[in-house]
């Protein structure tokens, strides 16, 4: 049952995500990348504030007063990974469109087994491998390319695919060692926010003006993607491992491309609904087979 909850949790927040990637496209008709980060993150920060209030406020000091380094140890990249990862695939908008950012940023599949056995020496289940290859497969029909050569932005959104997969990854271990997911989001999402700002104050201009004219895109990405979604993937991750966690969440891409096709008009085509398809499978094959396994052998 708590599985199940999990997945569900990972199955919204991917849609979240996925819808997310045409306000982010579109956010920046005014204002600059870095600009969109910071108030989105801010309003996101605002937006967890509540229930950090009303579900963990007295809870807090009691789940990392015996363990305060660790909590700050694990806290730390996760802030660090989320900022980076979010600001490259924002810059990487600028350069390439919606789809091909999509399916650059689910490279945090493949990445996110290999990067756990080589720091952590933790082999993930069989299954996981074949998934990896149908969810990368099923990406690269989602995109569109015109031609066989990567863009700026797509080579720049493939750099902050290490940057997701070492966030899913810190998150699954912060996450099973507190029980503060509101408190976590809360954290993150101040530290993009912060580092963010820092980045505007020196590359770019506060002009509220223009900030204002992006408003339902700060918001949308703000309140449900940075608020709802981040707590969202906390609660999914609770239950399930990091790697089979990114292969659900590789929906994201699905979930971009037919959004970016339903507001934006572009095109879905046969080949994306093959990599729609493709990314369901690798999706079901990984979360089905250890199942399968698990009660084949209790029999």
């Amino acid at each position: 049952m708590k599985k199940t909850i999990s997945f569900t949790c990972l199955i919204v927040c991917t849609l979240i995500w996925g819808t997310t990637f045409v306000a982010q496209d579109t956010g920046m008709d005014h204002i600059g990348p870095f600009t969109f980060n910071a108030t989105r993150f801010f309003v996101a920060f605002l937006a967890v504030i509540p229930f950090v209030l009303f579900f963990e406020k007295k809870i807090i000091s009691e789940e990392i007063k015996t363990k305060k380094k660790l909590f700050i140890k694990l806290m730390i990249p996760v802030g660090i990974s989320l900022f980076l990862g979010t600001a490259l695939q924002q810059v990487s908008l600028i350069y390439t469109d919606v789809a091909n950012s999509a399916f650059f940023t689910i490279f945090y599949v493949p990445l996110v087994p290999i990067i756990i056995y080589f720091l952590f020496s933790n082999k993930p289940h069989w299954s996981v491998w074949p998934s990896v290859i149908l969810c990368v497969l099923g990406g690269y029909f989602l995109s569109d390319f015109n031609d066989a050569n990567v863009r700026m932005g797509d080579g720049i959104v493939l750099i902050g695919a290490i940057f997701w997969a070492l966030h899913i990854i810190y998150i699954g271990k912060l996450i099973s060692e507190f029980n503060l997911p509101f408190f976590i989001a809360l954290l993150q999402n101040l530290a993009v926010a912060v580092l963010s700002l820092i980045v505007v104050l020196i590359f770019e201009e506060i002009d509220f003006n223009k900030i204002f004219l992006e408003t339902y895109e700060i918001l949308y990405a703000g309140i449900l993607s940075g608020g709802a979604a981040f707590v969202l993937q906390l609660f999914g991750q609770k239950h399930i491992p990091a790697a089979p966690a990114a292969i659900i969440m590789s929906l994201e891409g699905v979930f971009a491309a037919i959004s970016a096709w339903i507001i934006l008009n572009q095109i879905l085509g046969y080949g994306n609904i093959v990599g729609c398809f493709l990314i369901l499978l690798g999706v079901l094959f990984s979360q089905l087979l250890p199942i399968y396994e698990a009660k084949a052998r209790s029999i």
